[in-house]
């Protein structure tokens, strides 16, 4: 009987290794893995040259629907996610409305289907007044975890007092996921703001302490409750020790470091793009980056996001700190990634552990994040050599910018299948949107 398609002639790269075999898909899943003939199949393509891997999948996106749709929406943020070799997300609750009851989740699944280019879930967010209910919220279709903002947020979603924390933790039995800066520090830091602001105060008003502060404070409550916990973007070398202590106890503790965090230093990051490089928490000076670099080195981090937060040129020009903090990324980051690989920083298998199989792992993704049989044909075919210059204006975010605008990168996505049908190609999307939502099974 005939696969529906053979990949033949590609080295796959799994979180373990290479190896120089065939893959034939059925029905959108992966079928066989071994040597086939172009006969085997309906259809087969030679990816001589290339290699392939699981479709990308980035946990940490803000695709600003609803209510934000202005500056992205869920078919143009997933259109840039396609065609930059992310074939699921994981998108943040602090829209308007904010997702923190089951309508608004609701509302957002109706929204995604049929219109999503990618696959979808939603994280449901936490609130004082919702956190009796998260263990019943959390099992909802769609959600992968909780989402947790320590620091201030879209309407109700900040949650800093001590108690509604623990109420939060010892509610439900999903990951938390949590933006880790500290409230009450960061409010006070804005009195040292100077007569005539800058961009560059940024990361000394959002200070490494804040964060700091709030990762020691979550750690400690995580093992006060033995509720799984995800630390976002780690920016700071403080942060390190604690997670590493974290996990030498054995505490359910995971993190995320972003590209950006590990491209871009101050202050020359601030002088080259001045409000396009803000972000929370900050983009830091090189010691942190270093660090950062390091930590990676040594395996702490489980997996990289991109944060994609986009804003539109408009809304980033204003001068700061009126200006916005978020940049857009989910378009770049696996071009990123793999320029790094092409310098010999990280390897390939990294980057397919720590952005596909662990993903899937975390949030227990059905069928997703390897390239298995049985898994779901969700694959991203890349040439590793070849170099290319980022064109804002080519990008599919609904910003229509990018801090990575003019740099050349190394690693270009051929194409992208999604459920073994090709979604994109040389950067393009091809036929219509085919993204369904993502099924989560029961967290280890």
């Amino acid at each position: 009987m005939a696969f529906d398609l053979v990949i033949r002639g590609a080295t796959v790269i799994s979180g373990s290794g290479r190896a120089n075999v065939d893959v034939a898909i059925t029905d959108g899943k992966i079928s066989g893995i071994g040597k086939f003939t172009p006969g085997d199949a309906l259809e087969a393509i030679d990816a001589t040259g290339l290699y392939l891997m699981p479709g990308g999948i980035d946990t940490q996106v803000h695709f600003r629907e609803p209510g934000l749709t202005h500056k992205e929406d869920l078919a143009s943020g997933s259109l840039a996610a396609i065609c930059g070799g992310v074939t699921s997300f994981l998108e943040m609750p602090n829209t308007i409305p904010t997702t923190t009851n089951p309508s608004a989740l609701a509302e957002k699944v109706t929204s995604a289907n049929g219109r999503s280019w990618a696959n979808f879930g939603f994280f449901f967010g936490a609130t004082a007044g919702n956190a009796d209910f998260l263990a019943e919220y959390e099992l909802l279709p769609s959600v992968p975890g909780i989402k947790v903002f320590v620091g201030s947020s879209t309407g109700d979603l900040l949650v800093d007092d001590q108690e509604d924390l623990v109420r939060v933790f010892s509610h439900g039995r999903k990951r938390i996921a949590v933006h880790s800066e500290d409230e009450t520090r960061n409010v006070e830091r804005k009195k040292l703001i100077s007569s005539s602001p800058i961009p560059h105060e940024h990361p000394f008003l959002r200070d490494a302490e804040s964060a700091r502060i709030s990762t020691e404070r979550l750690i400690r409550i995580c093992e006060e409750t033995n509720r799984p916990l995800h630390i976002l973007h780690i920016s700071t070398a403080d942060e390190l020790p604690l997670i590493a202590a974290a996990k030498a106890k054995g505490l359910p503790v995971t993190c995320e470091v972003t590209p950006q965090h590990l491209w871009f230093a101050a202050p020359l990051c601030y002088d080259e793009l001045g409000t396009k490089a803000q972000m929370n928490p900050p983009l830091r000076s090189e010691l942190h980056r270093a660090a950062l670099w390091k930590a990676l080195d040594s395996g702490l981090f489980d997996v990289f996001g991109s944060d994609h937060a986009p804003h539109t040129l408009e809304e980033k020009e204003r001068p700061y700190p009126k200006s916005p903090s978020g940049m857009p990324g989910v378009e770049t980051i696996l071009p990123v990634l793999l320029t790094y690989a092409s310098e010999g920083r990280i390897s390939y298998e990294t980057i397919v552990q720590m952005f596909c199989t662990r993903p899937a792992e975390l949030y227990a993704i059905k069928g997703k994040g390897k390239i298995e049989v049985g898994f779901d044909a969700d694959l991203v075919l890349l040439n590793p050599e070849k170099k290319w210059i980022v064109d804002e204006t080519k990008l599919h975010s609904k910003c229509g910018w990018s801090p990575y605008d003019g740099v050349e990168l190394t690693g270009r996505i051929h194409s992208v299948y999604l459920s073994g049908k090709l979604a994109s190609s040389e950067g393009e999307p091809v036929g219509e949107p085919i993204g369904q939502c993502l099924v989560f099974g029961e967290q280890g």
